[in-house]
């Protein structure tokens, strides 16, 4: 195993600064990059004490002969994508925006437009470096004596010790991607061509904008080496408002993993007039490190709906029937997403439900809410009834006993002991679901 020497005296002083905690207040990490969990006004995290991991933000090898790259935790997307290009090679799993970095991908269960093929980003890693909060260092990989601790790392947000390095799959790209745009009136149909190109792997990127419950747009890409002409969407133009009028489209490479950065469905600036004016400087990481700096600004009484909840693909259209008659909210980002294997995370009751080999990734971004519903919880019971789940980036109302109905408390107890035993990186419950609106932690019994 080849040696990072830098890397190694980065490791020691996280190392020393856990070891000097003294275990009496929760913990949480200093980062370079700007934190992609949707901001909240009374976020407990903020008074934390703080372990500070922001030089861990170095991409140590690319492998070209093995397809592989080494990295530490805080390399955000935009300069992989830039580093790996250079050797005609891309992360396989890139998310949509410029910022998020590959800790953040692991921790958040992070998806794109390869995920009909590959499942998310942590589907595509080998190899897991862990710091756990007594200061010990692990290497964990799928099948050694860590593999546990590797893939509960997955969607655990932080609190089951520090992610310290990475190693993952790399797979050949060509310069440019040509996207074509198919659209269907109907659901069903929509759903049969998905089904057709996750079955036929016929093309290299698949994602869809449900503009209306009439308009499903399903946008294809595939790698080129040459291209007629190209388009951005980083400054005026709004990409997903193309997937309704265009047939087809080129970009370059880097400009297609990107084409979401100024946000999904709810671009800001919002006007054409204000994108043509600040448009070029008001991008995701802006607006979230604003967010991050002011969060007197923020309204957690009634905040604006930004998640991503997960479906079988066979409920999909019963979820999507509920959403249109009970909230109505269009247009939703939706992102195949193939099942690679039955996460750990999740509990033995919630996989009981599923039979599907493929799940649907549906956001809602920028809604506002109706006065006097709170449409995070409805969605979340919602989400109960058709065995879907939602990621935890946003505002979680979960009591304790339904959490834990979907992710695995016995599984995550077992790592928790092993990388946390005395809890100064909170449960997971208690960080996405309570520490996260001002509330108070829960004990973690079990």
């Amino acid at each position: 195993m080849r040696a990072f020497p830098e890397h190694e005296r980065k490791i020691e002083r996280v190392v020393s600064q856990l070891r000097r905690h003294d275990g009496s207040r929760p913990v949480s990490l200093r980062k370079r990059a700007v934190s992609h969990v949707v901001p909240k006004r009374n976020d407990r995290r903020r008074t934390d004490d703080k372990i500070d991991i922001s030089d861990l933000d170095d991409i140590l090898e690319i492998d070209v002969d093995r397809r592989t790259c080494t990295a530490e935790p805080g390399v955000t997307f935009v300069d992989l994508v830039a580093a790996t290009l250079r050797h005609g090679l891309l992360p396989i799993v890139v998310p949509e925006l410029k910022t998020i970095t590959i800790g953040g991908a692991v921790s958040g269960c992070s998806l794109e437009s390869m995920s009909f093929v590959r499942g998310g980003f942590h589907d595509t890693c080998l190899e897991y470096e862990v710091i756990t909060a007594t200061g010990e260092v692990l290497r964990c990989t799928p099948h050694n004596e860590n593999q546990l601790v590797f893939q509960m790392i997955h969607g655990s947000f932080g609190t089951l010790g520090v992610l310290s390095k990475l190693t993952f799959e790399l797979v050949p790209a060509k310069k440019f991607v040509h996207v074509t745009y198919h659209r269907h009136e109907r659901l069903d149909d929509y759903q049969r061509e998905i089904r057709d190109h996750v079955d036929r792997r016929d093309v290299d990127f698949m994602d869809g904008i449900i503009h209306s419950p009439t308009c499903h747009a399903l946008s294809l890409g595939e790698f080129e080496d040459r291209a007629p002409y190209t388009h951005r969407y980083d400054w005026t133009k709004v990409y997903y408002r193309t997937t309704a009028t265009r047939t087809e489209d080129w970009l370059r490479t880097q400009d297609y993993l990107f084409r979401y950065d100024n946000g999904v469905t709810n671009p800001t600036p919002k006007s054409a007039l204000a994108r043509l004016l600040f448009g070029k400087f008001l991008h995701s990481a802006h607006l979230l490190r604003i967010a991050e700096k002011l969060p007197a600004l923020l309204s957690d009484d009634h905040p604006t709906m930004t998640l991503d909840v997960f479906v079988p693909f066979s409920r999909m259209a019963e979820f999507l029937e509920w959403h249109t008659r009970t909230i109505g909210y269009f247009p939703l980002w939706c992102v195949p997403y193939k099942l690679v294997r039955r996460y750990e995370w999740a509990s033995d009751e919630f996989w009981a439900g599923v039979d599907d080999d493929l799940f649907v990734d549906l956001a809602i971004y920028g809604m506002p809410q109706p006065n006097g519903r709170n449409v995070y919880k409805e969605i979340e019971d919602e989400l109960q009834r058709v065995n879907g789940l939602k990621t935890l980036i946003s505002y979680n109302y979960y009591d304790e006993e339904t959490f834990w109905r979907t992710w695995s408390k016995p599984r995550y107890l077992e790592v928790k002991r092993r990388t946390d035993p005395n809890n100064v990186f909170r449960d997971v419950y208690s960080k996405t679901c309570r520490a996260a609106r001002g509330l108070d932690d829960v004990k973690l019994a079990g």
